[in-house]
């Protein structure tokens, strides 16, 4: 699956193993340190767009049913 098909909690759990990742090393390599970074901060981004497209959905059913 691509990156840009993958589901929010699909993306959720990846970002939660480069988090992990950084949890669990105490000896650091810096060049894998920022390749792991990028990936994060590649992740929050798709992260975020996928809950503001949520949330225009959301905005959409709210108005076209205003009694929900």
């Amino acid at each position: 699956m691509s990156e840009k098909n993958k589901t929010l909690k699909e993306l959720i759990a990846e970002f939660d193993d480069v988090v992990a990742w950084f949890d669990a090393n105490e000896d650091l390599d810096v060049e894998r340190a920022i390749a792991q970074y990028k990936k994060g901060a590649e992740l929050a981004g798709e992260i975020k767009t996928k809950l503001e497209q949520a949330k225009n959905e959301i905005e959409v059913v709210n108005k076209n049913e205003p009694d929900l």
